[in-house]
């Protein structure tokens, strides 16, 4: 099996590769079919079995490596079998006519210069064939082309001949140049005209045919460059192209009108499902259109009544049917095609945008979620600190532990008034405002461990936003006294400074061990699980302290020196 795969890709691989000398074996064959085949019925049926064989190894529009359908197979049968018994010179020049026009049509699509030369030459060896043999036969004027005989038939096929022995770039990949069906069918019919043209000017008027031939010509030849100067002048004229344009664009719709009132349904409709609804409305409104029915992911709908005309029409997962009076013309049918991608784009956008604005709403609860409970979690640790110098107080000491508790209580009762009203009104900012000297003796108390030193000069007086240097304060603090934990010889240090600025700081120093680089670099831009409790708190930390006007950083992160640093910047 798979050898007859390789043999046949092999083979087809060949065929390819030498198209342009099958080309040449079947102009060599059509020319002895319309010189040597008019002798004998049985050798003008041979003659033609011959280039019709050799038509379809080169034929340019089925691909030799795909299979053919049933109808393409019934077709190529029929033209074999009614050439075989029917034909005749008009047939002939039918023939010749599309031959011109399959080789016309590729000399626009292919790329090498070599090959555009080949078609050239068998386009040119058809269209001498054909104004020189096969039209004067049809009106039974060869005698007026006498003195061109022998050039016709033996110089003339010396064109296919040239083509033969032409070394053609091969083609690697296999395939086919892609057929201009325009151009083929433009010049088909060109030589259509020029055949009948002949005929009827040869047939009206008893003239010499070389006559016939130069009014032909030269009528078209005028037709041709009026219709180019027309198709794109150099005067204001917008010129037949941009009028072509704009009645393939508007073939039965207003292009530019449907596609600006779907762009505005876009603005207006802010759910998917509500967009697409309206843009079914605004489909049904065309006047060919009888109704519609679309599903688009989990939602359905229909529109407007039924018909015997249905189109379907998918875009990703909108799919719809359209309903329409008449059965819609192939143009029509890509233009509708190209508005289902575009109404599909709106849908897809529409989508999108639903799915962020619940993840923002379920981002905008958890930060707030986020935020509270490391509040809570400060503030239990704060009572947490006070449960743990109170059992560590002799009987002695009562005295100066009553008067920290009662120093400490109103603080920690105003910050869990304040966490309750972020619970109730999340979105509202209230403020605790304490002179700087108050705050900074209250965190003293609230840290009354043997490893924590607090160092101050002189004290700025201005008011802060004690709320916020709480919660920044405690986090840094406490994920400082966690890491003491797993290294018990580390020494924290909470200093406040002045800068060369005149601006107050507060520096906390443990002297552990560096955290990664990977780590530092994310500490403040994302949540970052870490073992000793780095990552959630200090990121809501520093988006609470931006917000407030202070900027937490990341001062210093080398082994015995790991240094946050708050700038008290307002």
């Amino acid at each position: 099996m798979f050898k007859n795969l390789f043999n046949y890709s092999t083979i087809n691989l060949i065929l390819i590769n030498n198209s342009h000398r099958v080309l040449a074996l079947m102009l060599l064959s059509l020319h002895a079919f319309l010189i040597w085949g008019s002798n004998a019925h049985y050798l003008q049926q041979t003659f033609f079995l011959c280039t019709y064989a050799l038509f379809l190894l080169w034929q340019p529009i089925w691909r030799s490596t795909e299979k053919l359908s049933k109808p393409a197979l019934f077709l190529f049968i029929g033209v074999g079998v009614l050439g075989f018994l029917y034909i005749n010179w008009w047939l002939t020049a039918l023939w010749l006519s599309i031959l011109f026009g399959l080789l016309g049509g590729r000399i626009f699509s292919v790329e090498t210069r070599v090959n555009r030369v080949i078609h050239i030459l068998a386009a040119s060896y058809l269209l001498s064939m054909l104004l020189l043999w096969v039209v004067p036969k049809l009106l039974n004027a060869s005698n007026d082309l006498e003195a061109a005989t022998f050039v016709i038939r033996y110089f003339i096929p010396l064109l296919p001949i040239v083509i033969l022995f032409i070394r053609s770039q091969t083609n690697k990949s296999g395939q086919l140049p892609v057929l201009d069906f325009f151009y083929t069918l433009l010049l088909m019919l060109v030589a259509l005209i020029l055949v009948l043209g002949s005929y009827a000017i040869g047939t009206v008027n008893t003239v010499n045919y070389i006559q016939v031939m130069f009014i032909t010509i030269f009528s078209l030849a005028f037709v041709l460059i009026a219709f180019s100067l027309l198709w794109q002048p150099s005067t204001r004229f917008s010129g037949v192209e941009l009028l072509m344009s704009r009645y393939l664009l508007s073939i039965g719709m207003p292009f530019e009108k449907w596609v600006k009132n779907i762009a505005s349904l876009g603005e207006i409709e802010s759910t998917a499902n509500g967009f697409i609804q309206a843009a079914m409305v605004e489909m049904t409104s065309l006047p060919w259109v009888s109704g519609v029915s679309w599903l688009a992911d989990d939602t359905q709908g229909k529109l407007g009544e039924s018909s015997n005309h249905q189109t379907n029409f998918n875009f990703k997962d909108f799919h719809m049917t359209l309903h329409t009076n008449w059965q819609i013309s192939p143009a029509l049918y890509v233009h509708v095609k190209l508005l289902t991608q575009i109404m599909g784009e709106f849908y897809d956008a529409k989508r999108r945008e639903e799915v962020l604005r619940q993840n923002a709403y379920m981002q905008a609860f958890y930060e707030t979620g986020s935020r509270l409970t490391h509040d809570i979690k400060n503030i239990l640790q704060s009572v947490g600190t006070l449960v743990s110098a109170a059992q560590q107080t002799e009987d002695k000491d009562n005295e100066a532990l009553l008067t920290l508790i009662r120093k400490q209580l109103p603080v920690l009762n105003q910050r869990i008034a304040s966490t309750l009203d972020k619970l109730k009104a999340p979105g509202e900012d209230k403020k605790r405002v304490e002179k700087m000297s108050a705050w900074w003796k209250n965190l003293q108390l609230r840290h009354t461990q043997d490893h924590i030193e607090f160092i101050a000069g002189e004290l700025p007086k201005q008011d802060i936003n004690a709320e916020v240097l709480d919660s920044v304060m405690d986090n840094l603090i406490n994920n400082a006294i966690e890491k003491a934990k797993y290294q018990p010889s580390t020494m924290i240090n909470i200093e406040m400074q002045r800068d060369a600025e005149q601006r107050f700081y507060i520096d906390v120093t443990d002297t552990g061990k560096a955290m990664d680089a990977k780590i530092a670099n994310d500490l403040f831009k994302k949540h970052i699980a870490s073992h000793n409790g780095l990552g959630v708190g200090l990121y809501h930390a520093a988006q609470d302290a931006k917000q407030a006007g202070y900027d937490l950083s990341l001062d210093s992160n080398v082994n015995g020196a790991v240094r946050f640093r708050v700038k008290l910047t307002t």
